[in-house]
């Protein structure tokens, strides 16, 4: 079947379907340019959405990087990158493959349907020319019949007519042949117009239109078969990308699988692990029992100078505010086995002396405070507000340890550089020196001296981390025995508050005398202001507050953003910097908080 047969008296129809194929045609490749914008689009907010969660730089130094649920993530915004990659080549493929091509056979598919409708059109007006000219040679033919047949009336009627004379009849009759003839002609011209539209018409029929609408109908099948293909290329191009994209999503599911909550667990701990001992237990005070020194050898005297303290707001309440800012939490060491040997061995063998009997105490107090100020240890008062020191000191012990190990480990592997390089700086002049051809064995001398140079320095430096590692790992060492001989201390404790309330009870009322002129009748406490005499010294430096501190913690003491600050004491490595305002208060202030400048 074919349009030429069977669509023969259809040519505007034909016309509006053609013109209706390349509407659709340009419809798709309109549909599919939006497609590819959105897909662009998309592509493009994937990428921003990469760009913004990714960081700029890989730096695997950053604490972050250490946990396995953070290097899931940066994976999984790796992958949607890829992902993101995948749409804008499916965008690229159909802009190509469709909306290219599409656009370019549309523009070659309308000229041809272009030169096809006139062919029609020529032939339709030819058609249209020949039958006109068999309608002019077929009224002129009837009007020169009648004519003819009116003059040849006319003619027999004169001739009939006796009054008629003879020339008239004769003009008459020659009037009539005249007109017979010119109808004869007219005649033989209708018939061969007639003859001509008729071959015409035929040929209009049977072979021009024909002709054209197979035409038309080839092309208008060719453009349905391109438009065919581009259905086809728009699914083709989404399975190209479809096993890339299931990659992406298989490496999605992978990273979210390598997430590990033990090592992120053992992470926290290794990166953060200070390595102090923890607090002993805070001693019971008895205040129900008013404890007064003598200045007998068999008592541990009067603790009316303690009293006295502890009824001054002034000098215990600052005393403990700058020492012991979180006291409440805070539990207070145990004595020392040696200090309890002593104890007891004095005990046996008598009352110990008054001097005996204070230093122990004062050393349980010392104690208190080497251990009750608070330690906050976060990447915060690393990073922020603290003094970096080359070897370090300015972390706690555990994470000091890491830090020399690290720095020990990278300079090991610079100096193992600078090693093989060395090496092969020797072995080049020593081709040199055999092949001078190749080259000048002094031209070398420089580069080894400087690799000489930097291997020397590379060794000083290890050696001096690994100095600075073993004073560490010692002191770590001494700290881990302290710990077990004080594994006692509960009961070892409460046998010394037993024995000094035992003492005080055996001990005799005696007068006292000026303590300022007896330092054996000086209240035990008396070492907490000492102590504190010895630090209230004169300011190391100033620090500014970036943030406002409310200071609500016993100890501590409120500070609003960008108020400068006397720096009393630096930061020992548990987050507070000590610090005096213009009024003279003292107090403790978390390092992270403020910005120091020394003197």
């Amino acid at each position: 079947m074919d349009w030429g047969s069977e669509l023969w008296d259809q040519f505007d129809t034909i016309e509006r379907h053609t013109q209706w194929g390349l509407e659709l045609l340009d419809k798709y490749v309109k549909f599919v340019r939006d497609r590819t914008e959105i897909e662009q689009c998309y592509a493009k907010q994937l990428r921003n959405l990469v760009k913004k969660y990714l960081p700029k730089r890989n730096n695997r130094d950053d604490p972050e990087f250490k946990y396995s649920q953070y290097q899931a993530f940066q994976q999984l915004v790796k992958e949607l990158g890829d992902f993101a990659g995948q749409r804008e080549v499916v965008a690229e493929t159909l802009m190509v493959t469709i909306c290219v091509e599409l656009v370019k056979y549309s523009q070659e598919v309308k000229q041809e349907r272009k030169m096809h409708l006139q062919e029609g059109r020529r032939a339709q007006q030819q058609l249209e020319t020949t039958l006109k000219q068999l309608e002019s040679s077929k009224r002129k033919f009837e009007r020169d019949c009648r004519e003819s047949e009116r003059a040849h009336l006319t003619a027999e009627r004169l001739d009939q007519d006796i009054s008629v004379t003879k020339a008239d009849v004769e003009k008459a009759k020659q009037q009539s042949q005249l007109r017979s003839d010119m109808a004869e002609e007219s005649k033989n011209d209708y018939a061969s117009c007639l003859q001509k539209f008729n071959q015409d018409q035929s040929r209009f029929y049977y072979s021009q239109m024909p002709e054209t609408f197979r035409k038309l109908q080839e092309m208008d099948e060719r453009r349905t078969v391109k438009l065919k293909e581009g259905f086809s290329l728009f699914s083709s191009a989404e399975q190209q990308v479809v096993p890339i994209i299931g990659k992406c999503l298989e490496g999605m599911k992978v990273a979210a699988d390598s997430v590990n909550e033990k090592h992120d667990s053992q992470m926290l701990i290794e990166m953060n692990k200070s390595g102090f001992e923890r607090p002993g237990d805070v001693e019971f005070e008895d205040f129900s029992q008013p404890m007064n020194r003598t200045s007998s050898d068999s008592s541990l005297g009067t603790l009316k100078g303690a009293l006295d303290l502890r009824g001054d707001s002034r000098l215990l309440g600052k005393s403990k505010a700058k020492r012991w800012p979180f006291m409440k939490k805070n539990k207070l060491p145990s004595p020392p086995l040696s200090f309890l040997n002593s104890y007891s061995s004095s005990a046996a063998n008598g009352p110990p002396s008054p001097r005996f009997s204070r230093d122990p105490l004062s050393y349980c107090l010392n104690e208190v405070n080497k251990t009750l100020k608070p330690r906050i240890s976060s990447f915060r008062t690393l990073k922020r507000g603290s003094i970096v020191t080359e070897d370090f000191s300015h972390l706690p012990p555990e994470q000091r340890r890491k830090k020399l190990q690290q720095k020990i480990e990278e300079r090991k592997r610079d100096l193992q550089k600078e090693i093989d390089q060395r090496d092969a700086l020797n072995k080049m002049k020593d081709v040199y020196q055999k092949s001078p051809q190749m080259g000048n064995p002094n031209s070398l001398e420089p580069k080894i001296s400087e690799t000489l140079g930097n291997i020397e320095k590379l060794q000083l430096e290890i050696q001096k981390y690994e100095t600075w590692l073993s004073t560490v790992e010692s002191r770590m060492n001494n700290r881990g025995d302290s710990i077990m001989r004080n594994s006692g201390h509960s009961e070892l404790t409460s046998t010394l508050n037993d024995s000094v309330c035992s003492l005080e009870k055996d001990s005799p009322e005696t007068p006292r005398s000026d303590d300022s002129q007896d330092p054996l009748n000086q209240p035990i406490y008396t070492e907490f202001a000492e102590d504190f005499e010895e630090e209230a010294g004169s300011p190391i430096g100033q620090c500014t507050a970036l943030y406002s501190f409310e200071g609500s913690g016993e100890g501590t003491i409120a500070m609003s953003e960008g108020e400068v600050l006397s720096l009393m004491e630096e930061d020992k490595g548990d987050g507070w910097t000590r610090v005096r305002k213009s009024k003279g208060t003292e107090g403790y202030v978390p390092t992270s908080y403020v910005q120091i400048h020394l003197k």
